[in-house]
Formats: C-alpha cells, sequence, structure tokens
C-alpha cells in the first residue's frame, strides 16, 4: 500500500498494529485481518468502516476496542484505495524482510485465509460463480488462494534459504495481482449488472 499514508496513520507497521492485538487477548495476525479486509472489497462491499468491524467478528471472531478499532476501520479505508490505485500499488500486509521466511510464510497463508473468509462475507447468497460477480479466471485464483493459505516452510527449503526466499518473493507477487484482478473482475461485474438494470428500467 501506501508508504508516504503508513507514515501518516501508522496503521501499516505490522509488528505495531500485531503488539495491540496481544494487548486486547487477540491471536489473530494483521495479516490474517488485512487478508479479511481486502477480501471484503474484493467481494464489493461497500467502503465502511462499521461493516469491517462487523465482518471481522463474524468471520474471524474479533472484537476490537478503542484505537485498534480505529486503526483497523483506517486500514479498511486506505486498503479500498489502494486496490482502486491506476498505479496498481497495492501490496498485502505481511512481516518485514527481516522476519524469518517461516513468520513470513505463515503471515502469508494466514492472508488467504482471511480473504476468503472475507470474500465468502458478501458472496455468502450465491449459488454459482456468475452469481455472485466472479469470473472463471477469479474463481481459479480463489482455488490458488486455498491452496497458499495451507502452505509451509519444507525442510528442504529451510536448507535452501535462497530458494525460500525466491518462492516467497513469488507467492506475494502473485498475491498482489491476484487480488487486484479479482477485485476488477468484481467491480467489472457490479457495472455491468447496473448497466443492465438502468437498460431495463421504462423510460
Amino acid at each position: 500500500m501506501y508508504d508516504d499514508t503508513a507514515d501518516e496513520t501508522g496503521v501499516f507497521d505490522f509488528d505495531e498494529l500485531a503488539n495491540h492485538l496481544l494487548e486486547q487477548g487477540l491471536q489473530s495476525s494483521p495479516s490474517d485481518i488485512h487478508g479479511c479486509l481486502c477480501g471484503l472489497l474484493a467481494g464489493g462491499a461497500a467502503v465502511e468502516p462499521e461493516l469491517a468491524l462487523a465482518a471481522l467478528s463474524d468471520t474471524l471472531d474479533l472484537e476490537l476496542r478503542g484505537d485498534l478499532a480505529g486503526q483497523v476501520m483506517q486500514l479498511y479505508g486506505v486498503s479500498a484505495a489502494a486496490l482502486q490505485d491506476e498505479e496498481f500499488d497495492f501490496h498485502p500486509l505481511l512481516p518485514d524482510d527481516e522476519s524469518d521466511i517461516e513468520t513470513r510464510t505463515t503471515a502469508l497463508a494466514g492472508w488467504c485465509s482471511g480473504f476468503l473468509a472475507g470474500l465468502a462475507v458478501v458472496t455468502a447468497g450465491a449459488s454459482s460463480p456468475s452469481e455472485n460477480g466472479l469470473s472463471k479466471d477469479s474463481m481459479e485464483v480463489l482455488k490458488d488462494f486455498a491452496a497458499i493459505a495451507q502452505v509451509d516452510v519444507s525442510e528442504e527449503e529451510k536448507d535452501d534459504e535462497e530458494a525460500s526466499e525466491e518462492n516467497y518473493f513469488e507467492l506475494v507477487e502473485y498475491l498482489r495481482f491476484a487480488t487486484l484482478n479479482v477485485y476488477m473482475d468484481s467491480q467489472a461485474s457490479a457495472e455491468n449488472a447496473e448497466q443492465d438494470s438502468n437498460d431495463t428500467l421504462p423510460h
């Protein structure tokens, strides 16, 4: 996401947000939360902070309070702006590169799991991909996300640090652009549905 915005709001510091979660006795990772928020947005949810808090309560069983709730509501709004950014300056909220590869990989898996949970909130009433506004390509992306949500670092990869880092980087880059594609797919579907509705209205 936007580094300058992060400096202004302080909501994008992974460790700071993780500490606030621990202070409230919550075990979820900032990556779980950000993934869920992005899943909501990719599914076409409104950019309403209260909606984000309600979804986190339903999907991750998180009851956020005080400054932490305010930070997460800000994170939701800025995540929406990042997904809409024409420069594609969207990044999942993950631990920095100084964290060990296992920690980062676990966070990446949690991000994908959170994304699927958030998306499910929006598309729960749909009985088919066409009804939930997602194309075949987006449905394939969701299958990939489900697979990434189960990923871990193998013993072989632990012994080959360079390969581990390369695989992690490739997954993060895939995640970035796949999320943008699902979001744009959903937005295009919503616009087409609105246009079809307008075309059928009596003039």
